[in-house]
């Protein structure tokens, strides 16, 4: 259970922080920008890497398994939604959750349940 608590809370500071800008010339921060396709899916994924390997194993093999079931990859933005919005894809968290308990085992049956949104 902890380990679910740290993860979303870590997840929703990625996107908070990767939604908001910096001025180089004021340093202040911006106001929060909407979701949007403004970072690319290799550095979304290192920023998940680094706040927690196992958030970035289990987003792996979600977009594999998405990719493998929908006949197409899963986009950045569709990533971070899955990742933010509610308390996020909850086959998402669950693959998070298994990479983090090395439980290959429950990643293969999660892999068989990822939903298609948006394509077939």
């Amino acid at each position: 259970m902890r380990i679910t608590i740290l993860m979303t809370f870590a997840l929703l500071c990625v996107g908070t922080a990767l939604a908001q800008d910096t001025s180089p010339s004021s340093g202040q921060r911006q106001e929060a920008r909407p979701l949007a396709d403004d970072i690319a899916l290799d550095a979304y994924l290192d920023a998940l890497a680094q706040i927690s390997p196992a958030a970035r194993e289990g987003a792996d093999a979600y977009l594999e398994a998405f990719k493998r079931r929908c006949g197409r990859a899963l986009g950045a933005i569709e990533l971070r939604r899955a990742i933010a919005e509610g308390s996020g894809d909850p086959v998402l968290m669950a693959m998070m959750r298994a990479a983090a308990q090395r439980d290959t085992a429950m990643l293969q049956r999660l892999s068989g349940t990822v939903a298609c949104k948006g394509g077939r």
